[in-house]
């Protein structure tokens, strides 16, 4: 019974990597890494996915893209579990009040996930979080958010079992982590200050579920200057505000 539990989550490992290469593609190699599989069995996996659409070879070049099939499971499948439509104009909403870029992320087991970007007016601006980035819960501020919002026996399994320095840095330490869980609690929004990229900022505020899990997160980043001041305290009241909003529509329409 494992052998076909492990090749699913194979298939799973490879096909996020091929993701976190959209649109230019992965190489065979680079999957591998990425997945932490031998190449050889990458090289047999990518080739059945790619005789079933789930991912194609870019013309005339060695990398792999996602394939159409996933497009159209991915059609069917947001009938059930899209809010983007009703994400869209509030990302809009604050990109355009604030001038800064601004994202709607969704939680996914214990990572969040970009889903819409959308940039202000203000030329200069943070590359970090882009439509298909994924981070661990605790690092940008979206997962500063949506882990500070968890019950404590949730935080506490969570960082017992993580080691995000090694990919992250000191900055994101247990102690640290959890530094940055009291005063998002005490906020309600989370900063990040430079901590992913130096000189690139981030708030967040989570959107709530009808049960009141902290399933997404609104997100407002920019170059450091921008944050200054009392500027931090007056984007995260906006962010709370539109959060609580998206919250409540997200409610009914699911209820």
């Amino acid at each position: 019974m494992d052998a076909p539990v492990d090749l699913v989550g194979r298939t799973h490992r490879a096909l996020r990597a091929v993701a976190a290469h959209e649109p230019g593609g992965a190489t065979t190699t680079a999957v591998a890494r990425e997945a932490g599989l031998p190449r050889p069995t990458v090289h047999r996996l990518l080739t059945s996915l790619q005789g079933v659409g789930l991912v194609e070879r870019l013309p005339d070049t060695d990398r792999w893209v996602l394939g159409p099939e996933l497009y159209f499971l991915g059609v069917a499948a947001a009938r059930r579990y899209d809010v983007t439509e009703a994400a869209l104009p509030v990302v809009r909403r604050l990109a355009l009040a604030t001038g800064e870029s601004a994202f709607f992320s969704a939680r996914r087991g214990e990572e969040t996930i970009c889903l819409i970007r959308e940039d202000g007016a203000f030329p200069i601006r943070s590359h970090v979080l882009f439509e298909g980035a994924r981070f661990p819960l605790g690092v940008v501020s979206a997962g500063m958010v949506v882990l500070a919002h968890l019950p404590d026996r949730e935080v506490d399994e969570y960082l017992a079992r993580v080691d995000l320095v090694g990919g992250f840095g000191a900055q994101h330490s247990v102690e640290e982590i959890r530094r940055h869980i009291a005063l998002t609690r005490q906020q309600g929004y989370s900063v990040n200050p430079g901590l992913v990229v130096e000189g690139s900022w981030g708030l967040a505020a989570a959107v709530f579920d009808q049960a009141g899990s902290p399933r997404w997160a609104l997100t407002l980043t920019g170059v450091e200057h921008r944050f200054a001041g009392d500027r931090i305290s007056q984007l995260g009241a906006l962010l709370l505000r539109e959060a609580h909003a998206l919250s409540e529509t997200l409610a009914r329409g699911r209820s």
